[in-house]
């Protein structure tokens, strides 16, 4: 390794000799932004004269906050963090992978971690069972009778790859678990036999990995095959990137919770524009916020758009540490080395030159929602009501129908009403509130209040608490407050995810009834991070992301058409009305709930054997070897197709001509429209596969569970329920018309024609194509259904490094052109022309129409660095790495 700058020197610390690389070598240091100097140090660490070269350490040193990204670095994180659904797929990549290797003629047992990998398992679990004690542990028993081949799996691959561990299921959230007991912030770990200390960095397989940026680790998430290129040594190719400063003045005013709070920061950011550029929050009011609002902010990094969006290490920091249980030496290491390389902010005025700055006094924050539709769209408490009955007009004049009368039905024996509007799902869920213990313990508050003056939740209302961690529980139960949530509906139901990701489960049936027999527009309201159209519950058209204390209350109303602070909530057991004034806690109670119940046994207690697993888990079988024994039968792991006839050497790009439109898209087209998620429906591609496989509807699972399965995935590309293509207007769902003969096919047997006839498919979409979860199946499943491009108006940053790592080549449309402006109906044929080889910054694409006219216009190639152009020409990234590995 070079040492360009002499930045290498020692650090002692508890009787322990660290070799560091000390920033302040390099010129310039002081003056960077919290995570340029991570970025700095990571260079200095790697500089190797080839991949990290010192104009590239440089150029991170002498940094222009104003410079639009143009200077690529090579930047290799510490560590690779996964959740099962994206994390299985990974695995099932990295097993194929050994036997390509073996094909070429190479050593599978290079194919292998080579730094700490770590997969918690918590996106399986459903809400199928709730509103009792028993609900834990069946919903345990059916995802572990669901998922037992995945979970096999993942336990021969915990034995066959070094650097490898697993979180067993019914443990935790996976960000929670990160925050709680995975992150060092600093590393001490032996380097080629030396102890080196460096900053805690990863990359993770689900965008919410910025989650961890709350204790000033940073982190940001990635595409399984970009985490997977990164476990197998290849650093990660960025652009050095702009930072936005955001400055925090003020307190936040009684009644308002971190939830409200970041939210507003959603909406702020969102406006101003942060997408590919880091956040970091500073300012005096950083010093007022806990770690749990600090990681309830970096929580939704994704929402506002950033990369990261980053906290300071501080003395919160150190305290949150202890407060977990991490050692004495541990928290030792962590302020020596923060302070010995000027990334420690003692007393709130740490500051640094920003590409831009904004300010947010969070006084000025008021207690709020944000949906139905997006995490962005925040309103007010004091506007909800309007707002969703302005909302609840749109939606069904986009649906085509009026405003119904409530529907009637009987449930638990009484004669209820079941409206536009009423709420059928309450749920607490997401790390991006269960790991804050002032909202949780908020939450408790108020249902012990309502429970006091006899309140109840009506019986159309689909309850869960998915506490992200048995910490949670634990000082719910110290607390007295459990009691009161199970009172009102709120048992615990699972430690996963859960309704965040849309393992809400089934709505009653009498629920379900009325939605269909009424065609009604109902409602939930979830503590989540994520309220995307189909996400929530196929049902739900509008959801709304709340604190988990306003779900509670929420629960209560039943309904979203009430002004909670005009309306009562209910009438108490005397008659009397009840406001949510009434039940709403004080800031000092909730203050003094976290002081007397939330303590440093309960993260020992909880995470003391995190490794080991219930029974079920530790009674699982797995195979043994380092190559694993697909099984042809299986219908949750299979083995992929990606490197079959894998030569040494890559094909040259060529042109990609007479392609056919599988699908013509608008704006805000998410990865939650185009990878499978969800239900699997049985008269669906994905279900008639099923079941010619022999697996009957009750026993489909989720696609996310099927993750391993490209067979399955390929066929619930596109399929979501609110996917609208305007090649086949008045449909929804995976629907086309294939070409040219203008048939109505599913997109996937569209897709397989095509394939079968030897004819390229592109998509084209609008502004923001592929925003939402870092879903690698998003890449993947178009890949498979033959999709060589797709030509977009604007791209979120991980699908459109996605779409290059899996060999699809990502275009823009120039400024001012789109689908329509150009008249393009996606019934056209289309050649794309002027590759030169993935190397060039423009193409000339040409749409010929059914009557043999022409329309020719420029693209942009959204090929953004030279790593990728390699990527590309080989066809993707894991069969670049394949073969430099094989070579």
């Amino acid at each position: 390794m070079h040492d360009s700058f002499k930045a290498k020197a020692h650090l002692d610390v508890a009787g322990k000799r660290y070799e560091i690389f000390r920033l302040d070598a390099v010129a310039n240091s002081a003056r960077l932004p919290f995570s340029m100097k991570i970025l700095l140090e990571n260079l200095l660490r790697h500089e190797d004269g080839v991949t990290v070269k010192r104009a590239d350490i440089e150029a991170v040193a002498n940094w222009n906050p104003q410079a639009e990204p143009s200077t690529e670095i090579q930047y290799r994180p510490a560590r690779v963090l996964m959740q099962d659904f994206t994390g299985v797929p990974a695995v099932v990549d990295l097993a194929a992978m050994r036997d390509a290797m073996s094909a070429l003629g190479g050593d599978p047992d290079k194919i292998n971690p080579l730094q700490p990998a770590e997969l918690v398992i918590d996106h399986s679990v459903q809400v199928d069972k709730y509103g009792s004690d028993a609900a834990l542990g069946l919903n345990a028993e059916l995802e572990f009778s669901r998922n037992k081949e995945r979970y096999q799996f993942l336990k021969w691959g915990q034995q066959a790859f070094d650097n490898f561990a697993v979180v067993p299921p019914d443990t935790g959230i996976v960000h929670q678990v990160n925050v709680e007991y995975l992150a060092r912030v600093v590393f001490g770990r032996e380097v080629d036999g030396v102890l080196q200390a460096y900053p805690d960095t990863l990359v993770g397989t689900d965008s919410h990995t910025t989650m961890i940026n709350g204790v000033g680790v940073l982190g940001w998430g990635v595409g399984g095959i970009e985490a997977e290129a990164s476990m197998l040594g290849q650093p990660v190719s960025m652009l050095i990137p702009k930072v936005v400063g955001v400055k925090l003045t003020g307190k936040l005013p009684e009644g308002a919770t971190a939830t409200d709070l970041v939210l507003t920061i959603v909406e702020m950011l969102r406006k101003h524009g942060v997408v590919g550029k880091f956040v970091e929050f500073y300012g005096p009011a950083v010093k007022t916020l806990p770690m749990g609002d600090r990681t309830t902010i970096a929580n939704m990094g994704p929402e506002y758009g950033a990369t990261c969006g980053l906290f300071p290490i501080d003395e919160e920091t150190l305290d949150f540490l202890r407060l977990t249980g991490r050692s004495d030496e541990q928290v030792a290491l962590v302020e020596a080395y923060a302070k010995a390389q000027g990334m420690f902010d003692a007393d709130g005025s740490l500051e640094a030159d920003y590409s831009e700055t904004l300010e947010l006094d969070i006084s000025t924050v008021v207690p709020s929602l944000a949906g139905p539709k997006r995490p962005q769209d925040r309103v007010a408490l004091t506007d909800v009501k309007a707002g969703f009955e302005a909302a609840l007009k749109k939606v069904n004049a986009e649906r085509g129908v009026a405003t119904k009368p409530p529907v009637k039905t009987s449930m638990d024996g009484q004669d209820v009403e079941v409206g536009d509007g009423a709420v059928v799902i309450a749920a607490i869920t997401s790390c991006t509130n269960t790991s804050n213990p002032s909202v949780m313990l908020g939450a408790g508050l108020v249902a012990k209040k309502a429970v006091e003056r006899g309140l109840s939740v009506p019986p159309w209302v689909k309850t869960s608490l998915g506490p992200g961690s048995m910490v949670v529980t634990k000082y719910l139960e110290e607390a007295g407050l459990m009691e009161p949530l199970k009172a009102l509906g709120f048992h615990v139901v699972g430690y996963g995810c859960t309704t965040c990701i849309g393992n809400s489960g089934p709505l009653r049936p009498e629920v379900s009834q009325a939605i269909a027999d009424g065609d009604l527009t109902v409602a939930s309201v979830l503590s989540g991070n994520r309220n995307f159209e189909g996400r929530v519950h196929a049902e739900v058209r509008m959801n709304y992301l709340a604190s988990p204390p306003l779900v509670v209350v929420y629960a209560i109303a039943g309904r979203m058409g009430f002004a909670p602070y005009k309306d009562p909530l209910a009438t108490d057991k005397d008659g009397n009305p009840v406001y949510m004034r009434d039940i709403w806690p004080t800031q000092g109670e909730v203050a003094d709930a976290v002081a007397s119940f939330v303590g440093a046994d309960d993260f020992t207690q909880s995470y003391a054997e995190v490794f080991k697993g219930d029974a079920r888990w530790q009674g699982l079988s797995a195979p043994a070897g380092k190559t694993f024994a697909w099984d042809a039968g299986s219908t949750y792991v299979q083995e992929p197709p990606y490197f079959q006839g894998i030569t040494m050497a890559p094909e040259p790009v060529a042109a990609i001509e007479g392609a056919r439109c599988l699908a013509l898209l608008g704006d805000s087209v998410t990865t939650d429209h185009i990878s499978p998620a969800g239900n699997i429906k049985a008269d669906s591609p994905a279900g008639r596969y099923l079941i010619e496989h022999g697996v009957a509807p009750g026993d489909f699972n989720s696609y996310g569970s099927r993750r391993g399965n490209h067979e399955v995935m390929m066929r619930g590309t596109f399929a979501n329920i609110r996917l609208r293509n305007k090649m086949a207007p008045g449909t929804e769902g995976g629907v086309t018309l294939h070409q040219p003969d203008g048939e109505q096919l599913s997109i996937f047997d569209a897709a397989m024609r095509y394939q079968a006839d030897g004819v390229p498919a592109i998509v084209i979409a609008g502004k923001e194509y592929g925003s939402g979860s870092s879903r690698d199946w998003a890449a993947k499943g178009p890949r498979l259904l033959g999709v060589r491009a797709v030509i977009a108006e604007s791209y979120e940053r991980i699908h459109r490094t996605n779409l290059v790592c899996m060999g699809v080549l990502p275009l823009q449309f120039q400024p001012g052109d789109s689908a329509e402006s150009l008249g393009l109906t996606g019934y056209e044929s289309f050649t794309i022309e002027g590759l030169d080889d993935g190397r060039a910054k423009e193409v000339k694409v040409t749409a010929t129409a059914t009557d043999g006219g022409t329309k020719q216009f420029d693209a942009r190639v959204r090929i953004d660095t030279p790593n990728e152009v390699e990527y590309y020409q080989h066809g993707g990234i894991l069969h670049y790495v394949l073969r430099k590995l094989a070579a």
